[in-house]
């Protein structure tokens, strides 16, 4: 096919996904299969099906679909105890170190039980507290920067981490399960403890107060399995997507100073960071380039509702509304993103 027609074609289907969710409410409920047939297409224009890339589809995603799974599962039995366990942690400790726990560890136990059920269980321990609206509401949005954060250490912690690995398993780095770790744990350890402490300076009185944040309801096994299977399909979709649209990333985005993907990045407060991770990520990035990218794409991912999955988790469960989100967000963020942005400069 002509080259100036892949482009055209890889270009159009790149303004689909960007903006399809936010154009029809059909697609943005199915949005997993709208990126399968995304994905197919990208394939299909660039001329890149081979057996190799349908195994790599269907195999990638495995690992964080069984984490989803099995812990999902765990979740479902110990979720009666949670908020229990939560007040008996801070009768004993206070509220600024239950505070801590929740956001700091959380954030870092995220990239092993995955960052939808970190999500899950920060939705219950919340909805259990009986705080202030505000004060909660402030609480979930720090829980979820740092979830969205801690999660992308392993492949099994988040799509985006799981997408990244897929993308960087060839030459020339041969990632593999700790590649993210390696690279990334000096930034994000530091931040998710950074903002395990912030909460302590939220001032409201820790007392049962109405209004407060209350979870809609328990899932059951079937729900458990749905999100399983979206998950799964959500992962495939982007294998393909990523793949696809090679030829305008290595052509194009590849050439982009680090610096400006890293602002160019704060997109993923309305896009969801997986799909911008398939769309941008390349192995024909220098190292620091690939760092500097997923830094932008996961602080920014906090900042709004849509931008990574315990956002929209936790805003749907607890009826958290964007206004909220956004007044608290954005203004957080982009302190968090000038500050990595300063210290990327120097190190």
């Amino acid at each position: 096919m002509n080259e100036t027609l892949v482009t055209g074609g890889l270009v159009f289907i790149v303004g689909l996904v960007l903006v399809g969710p936010f154009l029809s409410k059909r697609v943005e409920k199915q949005l997993e299969a709208f990126l399968f047939v995304m994905g197919c297409l990208a394939v299909t224009i660039s001329g890149l099906w081979s057996w190799h890339l349908v195994r790599e589809a269907l195999v990638d995603p495995i690992k964080i679909t069984l984490a989803v799974l099995i812990a999902g599962v765990i979740f479902r039995f110990i979720r009666p105890k949670v908020g229990a366990w939560a007040h008996r942690f801070a009768g004993w400790f206070g509220y600024s170190a239950l505070f801590f726990v929740i956001v700091a560890g959380l954030g870092l136990l995220s990239s092993v039980i995955t960052a939808i059920i970190a999500a899950l269980i920060l939705a219950e321990v919340i909805s259990a507290l009986r705080l202030p609206r505000a004060l909660e509401v402030r609480l979930v949005i720090i829980a979820c920067f740092s979830i969205g954060l801690g999660a992308v250490l392993t492949p099994i912690g988040e799509p985006l981490s799981t997408i990244a690995i897929s993308k960087l398993s060839g030459e020339p780095y041969h990632a593999q399960f700790f590649f993210l770790l390696k690279l990334l744990c000096k930034w994000v350890i530091p931040m998710a403890l950074l903002l395990g402490i912030l909460p302590a300076f939220l001032k409201s009185k820790h007392e049962g107060q109405s209004p407060t944040l209350t979870e809609d309801k328990p899932e059951n096994f079937k729900d458990i399995f749905i999100r399983t299977g979206k998950v799964y399909l959500f992962v495939l979709a982007l294998v393909f997507l990523g793949t696809g649209l090679t030829p305008v990333v290595d052509k194009y985005i590849v050439h982009i100073p680090s610096a400006a993907i890293y602002w160019v990045n704060t997109t993923s407060a309305i896009l969801d960071n997986a799909t911008l991770t398939a769309a941008e990520i390349s192995p024909a990035m220098p190292i620091d380039t690939i760092k500097d990218a997923l830094m932008g794409l996961l602080i920014a991912g906090g900042m709004l509702i849509p931008g990574n999955i315990p956002n929209i988790i936790c805003a749907s469960k607890l009826s958290i509304k964007s206004k909220e989100w956004a007044v608290f967000g954005i203004p957080l963020g982009m302190v968090i993103m000038l500050g990595c942005f300063i210290l990327l400069l120097f190190t």
